[in-house]
């Protein structure tokens, strides 16, 4: 038998995730295993149950555009999932033909960093495709002092802008979120966090899998098993918006938007938090009030979502 392949493992995690009800089939009783049988999958697809055991077992890693569309649809797939689905197919055929991933990129853009200082006193900083958080403007650091995400240590002159808290070597929201037991105080929805991280992970592997930090990244998540399970399901998950609660230790609960851009080039990411109601701008001008007493922070409230 052939070795699986990613293509391989996350057809049959996707199947395994569905339910008759889902697809509009009658739910006969008891499966002895989770999901979809095989052959409810090959008739929804249109293909035969042989040629999607095959796809499955990684002995056929070459299906025709025809046959992705149609599985796409037989697993109910969202559009990151299809366009997950495409990138594993290309680049196990045709590795040639895909993006050269280059340098793991650590440097921010100038012209990003002065993004960030002109979005304060919105909180936003800038995330690296492994989770790193490669900078950051006061209003965040001052949101997330305290944390547990960040090892502070001594400011000194010679620092860059963007560690002005005495931060070393770049915190990990990855690490945090599933190694760190803060976390699941500090972020109100953990699961819904969590799932976000593991599926934004499991995105980044088609680019940045054979760097030697990808691998170390999974050797230290290995230790979490609520990591492992949302690894094993094969989810992709970029969720470009949303609202997060973070539960602070002085004012409590906010709702924060965030929104994301893509900064395609460098595989980064500009995140932003954007206070959600009254409660959450009043607690926000608070954080911000006790690191800068002196300059009141001007916020805009975004509508509830």
């Amino acid at each position: 038998m052939a070795e699986p392949t990613e293509l391989a493992e996350f057809l049959r995690a996707r199947r395994e995730r569905l339910t008759p009800g889902d697809v509009g089939l009658p739910d006969l009783g008891h499966r002895r295993t989770p999901g979809l049988r095989r052959e409810e999958v090959a008739t929804l697809a249109g293909v035969s149950v042989d040629y999607l055991v095959r796809l499955e077992q990684g002995r056929d890693t070459n299906p025709s555009p025809a046959v992705l569309a149609a599985l796409a649809k037989a697993l109910r797939l969202s559009e990151e999932e299809r366009a997950h689905l495409g990138h594993l197919v290309l680049r196990t055929n045709n590795a040639a033909m895909c993006p050269s991933a280059g340098d793991l990129a650590t440097e921010v853009r100038p012209t990003v960093l002065r993004m960030l200082d002109q979005l304060d006193p919105i909180p936003a900083f800038v995330l690296g495709p492994l989770g790193d958080v490669l900078a950051a403007n006061d209003a965040w650091q001052s949101l997330m002092r305290g944390s547990g995400l960040f090892v502070e240590t001594t400011p000194t002159p010679e620092r860059r802008p963007t560690d002005a808290a005495g931060w070393n070597d770049a915190p990990n929201l990855i690490t945090f979120v599933f190694l760190d037991p803060a976390a699941t105080r500090i972020f109100r929805d953990w699961e819904t966090v969590a799932d976000a991280q593991a599926g934004r992970l499991r995105s980044a592997q088609a680019r940045w899998g054979s760097e030697p930090r990808f691998q170390a990244l999974l050797d230290a998540l290995a230790a979490a098993p609520e990591f492992v399970a949302r690894w094993e399901a094969h989810a992709v998950d970029e969720r470009p918006r949303g609202v997060t609660r973070l539960e602070h230790a002085q004012v409590g609960e906010l709702r924060l938007a965030h929104e994301v851009l893509l900064l395609p080039e460098e595989d980064h990411r500009l995140v932003s938090w954007l206070p959600n109601d009254d409660v959450s701008e009043k607690a926000l001008r608070a954080v911000l009030s006790l690191h800068d007493p002196v300059s009141p922070a001007r916020l805009r409230i975004v509508a509830d979502a």
